[in-house]
């Protein structure tokens, strides 16, 4: 997801978020006048509706404006989803990678919608968590398949730049459903991304 300068914003959002921004910047102890910090507070007011998009984007929509019948029923993956998220706790970055991969059951879905899943749930305060069951749920409610998997792999910054500073932590979460529950065909999912998850 590229930045674009033609991005719309709604303007009381941009407004109020500036106006927050500006008074934080200030408690900070620093000058929101000061000419380094002029333009700042609109600058994060516009990066943050960028970062939190997700909340105006429908996963089950996107999975559904590329759905075709097809009688295939062979685990299709799609691995090294880049994917970005602020956490919900302090608001600071974590950053990684998902492993997506469903058995269909009559359905597919263009591969490029099972990546943008991932964007709408991780354009969202969140935690690691909730958006990997998030985007387990959206897959499985929208194509019915035989079986869902998601692991996710993520750094934060929560952890690593505050509290513990654990820099080279990563957290990984899996979500499962259906013949994904089953060992021999979580196993080979599992093998088949290169995780350490066992």
């Amino acid at each position: 997801m590229a930045y674009k300068k033609s991005e719309q914003y709604d303007e009381n959002v941009t407004e109020g978020l500036i106006e927050n921004y500006r008074n934080a910047i200030e408690l900070l102890g620093e000058d929101p006048e000061r000419e380094g910090l002029l333009k700042t507070p609109e600058r994060i007011a516009k990066a943050m509706q960028f970062m939190t998009q997700g909340y105006q984007m429908d996963a089950r929509a996107i999975l559904d404006s590329a759905k075709f019948n097809e009688e295939v029923s062979e685990m299709v993956i799609v691995k090294d989803i880049e994917l970005y998220s602020m956490c919900e706790h302090h608001m600071l970055p974590f950053y990684g990678k998902a492993h997506v991969a469903y058995i269909p059951n009559g359905w597919i879905t263009g591969l490029s919608k099972l990546a943008r899943v991932v964007d709408v749930y991780s354009r969202r305060l969140q935690v690691q968590e909730r958006l990997t069951h998030q985007i387990m749920l959206a897959i499985k409610e929208t194509l019915n398949p035989l079986g869902v998997a998601v692991v996710v792999e993520a750094s934060h910054l929560c952890m690593m730049m505050r509290g513990v500073q654990k820099q080279n932590s990563v957290t990984t979460t899996s979500a499962f459903c259906g013949e994904f529950e089953k060992n021999e065909t979580r196993s080979e999912f599992i093998r088949l991304i290169g995780s350490q998850l066992h």
